[in-house]
């Protein structure tokens, strides 16, 4: 295992350190465990074409790029709206 130093402001570090002790981790443990639960942009997209391909395969639903924009806008508006509350 290599050691690489991260430069990020204090405050984030202090945070993400506190985040590890609450989970009983360390620094190192919790930014470790982090990094593989977390999806890169095109682990990401994979799962979204599976979940789109399973959609058509169960319902027949086989919505449109535009339809797709028009769902994810709709649900970025409740999100926002929810989080203004």
């Amino acid at each position: 295992m290599s050691d690489a130093n991260v430069r990020i402001p204090e405050e984030a570090k202090d945070r993400l350190a506190a985040i590890a002790a609450a989970e009983g981790l360390s620094l190192r443990a919790y930014l470790a465990r982090l990094a593989e639960t977390l999806l890169t942009p095109a682990e990401r997209a994979e799962r979204a074409e599976k979940a789109r391909a399973a959609l058509k395969e169960w319902t027949g639903y086989a919505p449109t790029a535009a339809e797709e924009q028009e769902l994810d806008s709709e649900l970025d508006r409740r999100l926002a709206q929810a989080a203004a509350r």
